[in-house]
Parts: structure tokens; C-alpha cells; sequence
């Protein structure tokens, strides 16, 4: 009976260590307000405001400053890639987290 409980217990043990092992993990998400932006394989700004980021992608991608503020946000707050246009050599301008 006593074999039978310990053996009981071994899974049980492993898997509350496993689950604290996952809660404990840190997150890669960084919501500090800079993002990189990227024209093809160039980074041209490196940590930079979302502001100043949306400024100088409206003046590549010819949009308004209004229509990428919020999408530049959103990479910051998610940390998901999102090319905002491409220009005429094909290269993606791209914004990405820092």
C-alpha cells in the first residue's frame, strides 16, 4: 500500500514542479515605448519612440502619421512584426520590438 502511494505521488510532484517551472518563466514582451524600424534587411531607427517611429514611416510609406500610430503601438505592446508598406524596390518597411 505504501509502494502504491508513493508511486501516486511521482507524477503528481512532477507535474506541480512543471507547472511553477512555466509560471516562473519570463516574458520576452517588453511594452516600453521604442521600436525598431526596418526597410528591407536595414535597421534605420533602433530604439525609438513610437511618435518619432510613426513620423518617419508615414513619410516612407506616403500614409498619414495617424493610420500607423496605432499599428506601431500594437508591435510594442505584442511584439508581433508588422510591415506597414513596401516600397518601390519591393523592400517591406517593417516595425519591429526592440
Amino acid at each position: 500500500m505504501m509502494l502504491i502511494r508513493r508511486l501516486a505521488a511521482v507524477p503528481m510532484l512532477a507535474g506541480a514542479i512543471a507547472v511553477g517551472a512555466v509560471a516562473c518563466e519570463p516574458t520576452t514582451t517588453v511594452q516600453d515605448g521604442l521600436v525598431n524600424v526596418n526597410v528591407g534587411d536595414v535597421t534605420i531607427l533602433e530604439d525609438v519612440n513610437v511618435a518619432v517611429a510613426a513620423d518617419v514611416v508615414a513619410q516612407l510609406c506616403g500614409v498619414n502619421v495617424d493610420a500607423v500610430v496605432a499599428v506601431i503601438a500594437a508591435v510594442d505592446q505584442d511584439s508581433r512584426t508588422r510591415t506597414i508598406c513596401k516600397l518601390e524596390d519591393n523592400d517591406k518597411v517593417r516595425i519591429t520590438q526592440n
